[in-house]
């Protein structure tokens, strides 16, 4: 008799509650779902090996933690040694990328040039282009510049504004900054590089988050580039330093390599939860128009 006398304010709250228990609850059916795979990696980082495959349940019937530390020396280097190379290559293109992307978008925003609109669009069509289309020509080139087995081919061609989607990202936000400042600044004397230096570049720091995070984190787990270009053993990042614990030809050492699977992740992890507030700022703020 309750619910037949509720009134019309009371049902809809009741039916707004019992929506919002459904979709919380399908929220957290999906969580984990998505972060099944990186709580079996966890737990099979503390399994024996003989267990990893034949107990799949979350819950370890032993540990192992000594998995650890046969990863972190059992490849015949240590693995801080992959960890290190992995940052270098990572952060020299952070680095080349925010640059030299940045510069580019600030050339096709700003700047009037002849052919501006067809150097615009092939840039664009880069965006369609396979990488294994230009990986054996670009090999061909690093080959003769001798730079096979070194950093050089990973790092400095970043610097080269090579990133066509980044470009495209910030030439539209920097179209969304009133030309008025640049005009207001060229009144005080000020030349196109002061302008890209004083206004543009701190005005575009959403773009440059951005840029930084996903560069950071598609640089970091890049295999195939890391894998033509780089070896010796010394020069291997993380993910060629975590094949090293397969092997086809004798036992391969599964716990071992979610060990470092896991410790591996860290660097991803804390480059978000570094610039986590800000990536939403930069996703709220770069649909504004000046």
């Amino acid at each position: 008799m309750s619910a037949l006398n509720a009134s019309p304010l009371q049902k809809i709250r009741s039916a707004t509650g019992t929506r919002r228990i459904f979709i919380h609850t399908l929220l957290i059916g999906v969580a984990l779902v998505m972060l099944y795979p990186l709580l079996w990696m966890l737990s099979s980082s503390l399994k024996p090996d003989t267990e990893i495959f034949t107990h799949p349940g979350l819950i370890p019937d032993k540990l192992n933690p000594a998995n650890y530390s046969e990863g972190w020396s059992g490849s015949g280097n240590s693995f801080s040694l992959y960890i290190t190379n992995s940052l270098i290559v990572t952060i020299g293109a952070v680095i080349g990328n925010v640059i030299s992307c940045s510069l580019a978008a600030y050339a096709f925003a700003r700047f009037e040039f002849r052919g501006k609109k067809i150097w615009f669009g092939l840039m664009l069509g880069t965006l369609m282009l396979p990488t294994q289309a230009v990986l054996i020509p670009q090999y061909t080139i690093f080959y003769n510049l001798t730079w096979i087995n070194t950093f050089l081919p990973l790092i400095v061609p970043k610097f080269l504004a090579v990133d066509a989607f980044f470009i495209f990202l910030m030439v539209q936000f920097i179209r969304s900054i009133p030309r008025e400042l640049d005009q207001a600044a060229m009144v005080d004397g000020a030349n196109p590089w002061k302008i890209y230096w004083r206004i543009i570049l701190p005005l575009m720091r959403p773009a440059l988050i951005t840029t930084t995070i996903f560069t950071f984190i598609w640089t970091y787990d890049d295999f195939l580039h890391q894998l033509v270009y780089l070896q010796q053993n010394d020069k291997f990042t993380v993910p060629l330093g975590l094949t090293l614990f397969l092997d086809q030809t004798s036992g391969s050492s599964y716990g071992a390599m979610f060990a470092m699977s896991t410790l591996a992740l860290l660097p991803t992890l804390i480059c978000f939860l570094v610039f986590q507030k800000r990536l939403v700022e930069g996703m709220a703020t770069s649909g504004m128009k000046g």
